[in-house]
This record gives C-alpha cells, sequence and structure tokens, in this order.
C-alpha cells in the first residue's frame, strides 16, 4: 500500500493573459516539493466541458477520474468583480460524488490588495455543497502585477513560507 498522496492543483480560470496562472504553477511546484506527495496540474481551460448542459451531464471521464483519485485539491482561482469564474463553476459542477469529504484548499488571486479574499468566501459555500471539506488555512495573492515578473518568476519570497504554512494543513 502506497503512502503518497495525491493532490491536484486546479487552474480556475480559462481568460487570456490571466495572471493567476503563475501563482498556480507556483503553487503546484511548491506541491510537488513535499515529499509523499503527487500533484498535477489542471488547467480548466484544457478541460472538454460542453457549454450547451451543465452538471453531470457534461462529465469529463479524465477530469471525474482525476479527482476521484486525488486525496485533496488545491484551486487556484482569480477574484473576477468580487466573485469567482463562471467556467471553474461550470467545471466543478460536472462531478459530485467524486468530492466527497476531500479536503480542498483555496488560493485566492486579485490584481488588488485583498488577494481574492472575497472570491475564497464566495467559494465556501459551494465547496460545502458540493461535499469538499475546506481547509482552515488560505492563501492570497493580492497585487498579482507584482508578485510574478513576466516570466513567471516569484518576485516575493514571503510566498515560500505561506504556501508551505497552506500545504503543512492537508499533508
Amino acid at each position: 500500500m502506497s503512502t503518497q498522496l495525491f493532490i491536484p492543483v486546479i487552474l480556475g480560470t480559462t481568460r487570456q493573459g490571466r495572471r493567476s496562472e503563475h501563482a498556480a504553477r507556483f503553487v503546484f511546484q511548491e506541491t510537488g516539493k513535499r515529499a509523499g506527495v503527487e500533484t498535477q496540474l489542471i488547467d480548466i481551460r484544457d478541460l472538454p466541458l460542453r457549454l450547451d448542459d451543465a452538471g453531470e451531464q457534461i462529465k469529463d471521464p479524465a477530469f471525474s477520474a482525476t479527482v476521484t483519485r486525488s486525496d485533496a485539491l488545491i484551486v487556484v482561482v482569480p477574484e473576477y468583480n468580487h466573485g469567482y469564474p463562471g467556467m471553474l463553476k461550470h467545471a466543478l459542477d460536472s462531478n459530485l460524488e467524486e468530492y466527497i469529504h476531500k479536503a480542498v484548499g483555496i488560493c485566492g488571486v486579485s490584481a488588488g490588495s485583498f488577494g481574492g479574499t472575497r472570491v475564497i468566501e464566495q467559494l465556501l459555500p459551494v465547496m460545502r455543497e458540493l461535499g469538499l471539506v475546506t481547509i482552515f488555512t488560505d492563501v492570497n495573492f493580492g497585487n498579482i502585477g507584482k508578485l510574478f515578473d513576466e516570466a513567471g518568476h516569484l518576485q516575493d519570497q514571503s510566498f515560500v513560507r505561506r504556501v508551505g504554512k497552506f500545504l503543512d494543513e492537508p499533508i
């Protein structure tokens, strides 16, 4: 029996020019550094989800298998107009039983100083309704345009510690 945990990181936006991709890649890299943890970056932009229906009717078998296999999930999500991207909700709604009693950690991303605090607050009841159990610690990537350079290199090393504390909880 393997004691390896599988914790995918979900990038929760499909927008072009998204700055949250840098944050998601950073969280993914930090997760991958943990002993006993396997991870995978899931970009919802790559999920073949139909737009003419919703819920489990649009279930992608590969995404569902990944969620089923996971021990926990990490969602990196930008705050758009005080809320979460509709496409993230569309993707999350495509599964139900696959989520039951799995831990989920949320990283909020924002161009402003609040670092996605409002998107995290908006997602908490959604996660609960899906059967996920939210961890206590969040990561707030505020002023995202200054946190990473154009190539995606982290400019504020305090986030290594912050993400480390965040990862200590589900691992």
